[in-house]
């Protein structure tokens, strides 16, 4: 899901979560599944990957993008300083390496020589104390402004190394750097370009940016001067296919190589498709409603806990998404280090959810409409809310809405509810602080200074036990306030053509194809 345009002054962004000094294998557990009658791809001279998208990417540019799809683009056109692995470790990309001061405050990062962005620019440290100074610019309004709030001094110390000194320790802070607050992007294109720049972005990734044509395509080229090798592809073309239908149609005919969704109606389907590779990862965002605090029914919390206790989270499960997904009690997944087993998603009870109503003065319930893109899973998902809602004689009024639009809604605070999820970090922090915190990138006017200082106890606390006792809390309490209706977390799966190797599956989701090529 997308982060709200706005500046803090002090979330880590890291999909949920989590890492900071966790190798748990179990967050990021990925598979991939074939039929037993796979049949062996005939080698191919094809050089050009076409890419299946869920939606049109809005923003090109990764300091004020909001919106999870576009970071599928951006592996392709920007290198992080810091990378993660299938375990979720973190590992080096652009910062050949980093040192950590005792006291958690200091990160000195050695940079990646003889590196270059797309137009020339050399990649060094002043090119990455300009990016940082960019996103932390308060008259910017980048999404990143509080990903980096705690950085107080940048210190160029020489052409490859640079110092970072911090306010206070920031566990989450390589979690940032390892997706969007670490994507560099040419300091000479954004000086000549201005605010043009996501029109035509220089990263130094191992594509460059050739062309688009909003909601039909983006092309990239291979970038042959690449420091860290160059792709086997020449060109990848991301196409957008906001229908599932189509954009399955489009992968079985052969028009398409990879898709980055899978609807869960074809899981099964494409499980035993010989033609096809269905992989599988754990998930780390979550899946539910965003509410609206600022204006009513949702600025009254006992409207939001009814609202919360009239929705069978297994019956959408199993109906809708066709077992693809798991329940879920808040922000964090199952398998995630910060995960409290103890802590258990809520059961549908119609009549605690009418007593609640009753006592708050609504004893014939409350209207409002949801909106939701115009997917079928989405309207499935919708209706079934709907109907579950009735039964308490809550009115759920349904809206199809464009997934621009929806953000813009958001952005502006022109909706009651909304059916969208958050496609989850490395970190918990960036998935709980963002959604919980009243400066949240995710957050839609809630507010308890409660629950703010657990979130930030929890940023500056390093021993990771701590860590996960500060979000159990945070977690029972969100539980309570409801600021935000968790369903379910989803697994994240992507098909493509058997003639595809090297792809290498990460529970962030996200598609890098720098080391794939055709068989």
């Amino acid at each position: 899901m997308r982060k709200k345009v706005k500046v803090f002054a002090a979330v880590l962004m890291s999909l949920l979560l989590l890492l900071t000094g966790c190798n748990n294998s179990n967050s990021s557990s990925s598979k991939t599944e074939k039929s037993a009658t796979t049949n062996t791809p005939e080698k191919t001279d094809k050089t050009e990957l076409v890419v299946g998208l869920d939606d049109d990417p809005p923003q090109l540019d990764p300091h004020f993008s909001t919106a999870a799809v576009d970071r599928q683009i951006f592996h392709s056109i920007y290198d992080k300083l810091v990378d993660v692995d299938k375990e979720l470790n973190f590992v080096p990309m652009l910062a050949e390496k980093w040192d950590i001061s005792e006291d958690g405050k200091t990160y000195t990062f050695t940079l990646q020589k003889n590196v270059k962005f797309h137009d020339g620019t050399p990649f060094n440290a002043e090119a990455v104390k300009f990016n940082f100074e960019r996103m932390m610019d308060p008259n910017a309004g980048s999404p990143r402004a509080s990903e980096l709030s705690t950085i107080e001094k940048l210190e160029v110390v020489d052409e490859t190394t640079l110092k970072v000194v911090l306010s206070e320790p920031y566990s989450p802070f390589l979690a940032a750097l390892s997706d969007r607050a670490g994507m560099m992007v040419s300091p000479t294109a954004v000086k000549e370009k201005g605010k043009d720049f996501a029109n035509s972005p220089v990263g130094t990734g191992p594509f460059k940016f050739v062309s688009r044509v909003k909601q039909d395509k983006i092309e990239v080229e291979k970038n042959a001067d690449y420091w860290n090798g160059a792709p086997k592809f020449e060109k990848i073309v991301y196409r957008p296919y906001a229908d599932e239908n189509v954009r399955l149609t489009n992968l079985t005919s052969g028009d398409v190589d990879i898709i980055s969704k899978v609807p869960p109606k074809d899981v099964e389907k494409l499980k035993n498709d010989s033609n096809l590779t269905l992989s599988e990862a754990g998930a780390l965002g979550f899946q539910g409603l965003y509410l609206n605090h600022k204006s009513e029914p949702f600025n009254n919390k006992a409207l939001r806990q009814a609202l919360d206790l009239v929705i069978d989270h297994d019956a959408i499960i199993k109906v809708a998404l066709r077992d693809t997904a798991v329940d879920s009690a808040g922000a964090i997944p199952p398998g995630t280090w910060a995960y409290d087993e103890s802590i258990k998603p809520k059961k549908k009870d119609i009549e605690k959810a009418k007593k609640i109503m009753a006592d708050a003065g609504y004893p014939d319930g409350f209207e409002f409409t949801l909106q939701l893109s115009p997917k079928p899973v989405e309207e499935q998902i919708s209706q079934m809310i709907q109907s579950m809602a009735k039964e308490a004689g809550i009115k759920v009024n349904l809206e199809m809405v464009e997934f621009g639009t929806m953000l813009d809604n958001m952005d502006n605070f022109k909706f009651d509810a909304v059916r969208l999820g958050w496609s989850g970090r490395t970190d918990p922090d960036g998935n709980i602080y963002a959604l919980f915190h009243t400066d949240g990138s995710i957050n839609y006017g809630y507010s308890n200074p409660k629950m703010d200082e657990l979130l930030e106890k929890a940023r500056i606390e390093t021993d990771q036990k701590e860590r996960k006792k500060i979000y159990s809390e945070a977690t029972k309490l969100g539980q309570e306030e409801v600021p935000y209706i968790f369903l379910y977390h989803e697994k994240d799966y992507k098909a493509y053509k058997n003639n595809l190797q090297g792809y290498n599956h990460i529970a962030d989701q996200m598609m890098r194809f720098h080391d794939v090529s055709f068989k």
